[in-house]
């Protein structure tokens, strides 16, 4: 069991949790995540990645964005409640160093795993960009966290509500052709098309780029293998040989098609979800 201590709504279907959890607090790591269900007998297993830690609150914090039957129930859970699944740290951290200068690329729900490696490559001495992209603003989050981190931040936005109206390979290209800022290293974490085409904006100037992956996952221990992905060639299971990879050298396409393999199965699953939400509010309000 673990106990959530505060719940928030960042932006449009996008929540903060903080769960009491005070032994992943002691041992997990920046690129790091969890598996947690909503129900102990029946709940699906989803990952998280750890946004943040408090050592003294002993909590982790969580945001996710309701997209499926999982995360909705995940977002009717209110503090004082007790997740019944909740294990973690898995996967391996981010190697973090000295790079010199580090571009950050964060899209969409994908800004809040970066957020702490952003933390960690800044401590680390490095010069931190970071460049934040969302359809619109009124889903940016962690922009102030973010702002706090960066020695330069970038905002876009698909249709221009807020910062620069672009995608977020525009600024990333124009760092990459000026020699004066050109990064030594690109870490894009966000949905995989946006991956797969920071990696090909990057390849050409030979700058290394490493992505995040959040595929198919069920155990989180490398048994089932429902989160392989072809790395350069290689079959690596997410799990635990990642979520980070050389996004030179991963098949997105391959992965996105395995990401659409149950589409039709999740979608059923979160209709009737939705329609026995809206059932059960309806039941509350004739009490």
């Amino acid at each position: 069991m673990a106990k959530i201590l505060h719940k928030e709504q960042l932006s449009q279907d996008v929540y903060l949790m903080r769960v009491h959890a005070p032994l992943i607090v002691e041992e997990r790591q920046a690129g790091q995540f969890i598996i947690l269900q909503t129900d102990e007998e029946f709940g699906e297993r989803i990952p998280l990645t750890i946004a943040d830690a408090n050592e003294e609150e002993g909590s982790i914090t969580l945001i996710f964005q309701v997209v499926g039957k999982t995360t909705t129930e995940l977002s009717q859970f209110n503090v004082g409640d007790d997740l019944p699944v909740l294990v973690g740290p898995l996967g391996q951290p981010t190697h973090i160093q000295n790079y010199g200068k580090v571009v950050c690329v964060g899209g969409g729900i994908g800004v809040a795993p970066l957020h702490p490696i952003a933390q960690s490559l800044k401590a680390a001495g490095n010069e931190v960009t970071i460049i934040m992209g969302a359809r619109t603003k009124e889903l940016m989050i962690l922009e102030k966290e973010m702002e706090e981190i960066a020695d330069n931040l970038i905002i876009c936005t698909d249709d221009g509500s807020y910062g620069r109206k672009a995608l977020v390979t525009e600024p990333l290209k124009e760092l990459c052709e000026n020699e004066e800022t050109k990064p030594d290293m690109v870490i894009a974490i966000g949905p995989p098309i946006m991956m797969k085409f920071c990696s090909i904006t990057t390849k050409p100037y030979g700058v290394f780029t490493q992505v995040s992956l959040n595929t198919i996952m069920v155990d989180g221990t490398g048994m089932c293998g429902g989160c392989r992905v072809n790395v350069g060639g290689q079959v690596k299971f997410v799990c635990v040989d990642g979520p980070e990879f050389d996004g030179h050298l991963v098949d997105f396409d391959n992965m996105m098609a395995r990401l659409n393999s149950y589409k039709d199965i999740e979608q059923e699953a979160a209709h009737k979800c939705h329609v026995d939400t809206q059932f059960e509010e309806k039941v509350e309000e004739t009490k």
